[in-house]
């Protein structure tokens, strides 16, 4: 892929084409936004066309200012600093959602989201209210975007059933509430990570299993300590930008006006972007790695462990009536 020409398309898909002239005497207002992708990467890349489009289209009044590669720190971490007001956004996956709003959780549910139109389709059916949540906690919620479909990598040994990750590594969030349960259905004692410790804990060996996507994989560098890769995909991994509202409520309302479209435009195209990536890094991936395909008897195997892991977060952490509507949304 020619990164030059690729970002060069991106711009044109987000900038209106003609010539803006900053003026000498606007004075631009900063908005901070941590990100645990990469500078290079794809999502690195559109956010980085987006701020461009946003400067050029807000005649220089307004900056939007990345800080990559976790450099801000895990999801906890981000989303603590945008409430005490040292960031005003964040993009978030899942996890991080839930720390603002818990239901956002609900869409990492195992065994629930496995289609690209099971996503779209549960997405839709709770994004409203998430939205109308985030507001009242005072923050912006931008669409729910895909990070991508997440498959079982591990090193050594193949993924089959439920009891062949005993004896392993695996990764498991320091904080969470669905990982917990999980593992506890599944009789496993995970390693404790963050996201910005796992490239150490994969490099040491610490950690010899996780659930990732392809392209997440690729492009923050965990692949190489991997050797076996799944075809069947466990779940879809999301993510939204959050920005403060009461950051976004002081800007002028040109320029407000100019964020929500440029930033409309750009999830569009990442989200296509990401679809197809993810699909070229799987392929890239299961090009040398050993691709272990499940039978029917070991796909029903998982999929006890996941309704029941449902279950038991339907009757503690989440409303029992929304896992039922996206259980739905998701199979229609």
């Amino acid at each position: 892929m020619n990164t030059a020409s690729t970002l060069a398309r991106l711009l044109a898909a987000i900038v209106v084409t003609g010539a803006v002239t900053a003026s000498a005497s606007a004075r631009a207002d900063t908005i901070t936004i941590a990100t645990m992708a990469p500078k290079s990467s794809l999502w690195g890349k559109v956010f980085g066309a987006w701020s461009k489009a946003v400067n050029k289209k807000t005649n220089g009044k307004l900056v939007l200012k990345f800080y990559w590669n976790a450099t801000q720190g895990d999801e906890t971490t981000t989303v603590a600093k945008m409430r005490s007001g040292q960031l005003d956004g964040a993009t978030l996956g899942a996890s991080g959602l839930g720390k603002i709003h818990k239901p956002a959780l609900a869409l990492a549910l195992p065994g629930l989201l496995t289609t690209w139109r099971s996503v779209d389709q549960a997405r839709a059916a709770i994004y409203p209210e998430l939205k109308t949540a985030f507001d009242k906690k005072g923050f912006y919620l931008s669409s729910i975007g895909d990070v991508g479909r997440a498959r079982t990598l591990s090193k050594g040994r193949a993924i089959r059933t439920p009891d062949d990750i005993k004896g392993m590594k695996p990764a498991g969030p320091r904080q969470g509430l669905i990982a917990p349960v999980m593992f506890s259905v599944l009789g496993v004692t995970p390693v404790p990570t963050s996201l910005p410790e796992l490239l150490p804990a994969l490099s040491s060996g610490r950690i010899n299993l996780m659930v990732a996507p392809a392209l997440a994989a690729e492009q923050l560098q965990w692949a190489p300590y991997f050797d076996h890769i799944a075809a069947d995909v466990s779940g879809i991994a999301v993510g939204a930008m959050v920005l403060s509202k009461k950051r976004l409520d002081a800007q002028p309302e040109d320029v407000l006006e100019v964020l929500r479209k440029t930033g409309k435009k750009a999830g569009k195209l990442l989200r296509a972007r990401i679809r197809k990536e993810d699909d070229a890094a799987y392929r890239r991936l299961a090009g040398r790695m050993t691709v272990v395909t499940l039978t029917t008897r070991e796909k029903a195997s998982w999929a006890k462990v996941t309704t029941e892991v449902r279950r038991r977060l339907s009757q503690s952490t989440f409303p029992a009536d929304l896992v039922a509507r996206l259980e739905a949304a998701a199979a229609r």
